[in-house]
């Protein structure tokens, strides 16, 4: 199936379904949805990064902190999260992740639709072989937290994982 007709649920600012769309629509017209961000480390705590190819239909050849994506109709959060960090990943028999909390991604695109969405983080370890999936991953490393850092001011970042990436050390840093 061609990924802009998956249907999702149409959310309002509480998290409530109200309709349902096809993502190319939900996309074009800035409705707001559910997605799942996932961070994933190794056995050695490295973190699972990677660049986004070309043919994404938001944020293409960007580079990401985490594997995730759209929550489809009528499925949980918690589904979403093992089925887009296992297929992402290229693995089967990942441990569920676990949820960390929830926040509200919005953003104004150039085009004037922007972006809305409900995204629900969660992190996993990871300590099955990755194949990533040619078709989301363009490249892929796991790399130590410094080697991220250094990175950050680098490389152009997916803005709603640099969103995420921002949420998690202020929650870790609180809890």
């Amino acid at each position: 199936m061609n990924p802009a007709d998956e249907i999702l649920d149409i959310v309002d600012e509480h998290d409530r379904v109200v309709t349902q769309a096809p993502r190319g629509e939900a996309y074009a017209r800035g409705l707001r949805h559910r997605c799942v961000f996932i961070q994933v480390r190794d056995a050695e705590g490295r973190l699972f990064v990677h660049r986004r190819t070309a043919g994404k239909l938001v944020f293409p050849a960007l580079y990401d902190l985490f594997v995730g994506g759209v929550v489809g109709a009528g499925e949980s959060y918690d589904e979403a999260a093992l089925r887009e960090a296992e297929e992402e990943l290229g693995v089967s028999g990942l441990p569920e992740p676990t949820y960390l909390f929830t926040f509200l991604y919005e953003d104004e695109s150039e085009d004037g639709a922007g972006h809305s969405w409900w995204s629900a983080v969660y992190e996993v370890r990871c300590d099955l072989p990755v194949r990533p999936q040619a078709e989301e991953v363009q490249w892929h490393a796991f790399l130590t937290d410094e080697e991220v850092a250094a990175r950050l001011g680098e490389w152009e970042w997916v803005p709603d994982g640099l969103a995420a990436h921002e949420r998690l050390r202020a929650f870790r840093a609180a809890g």
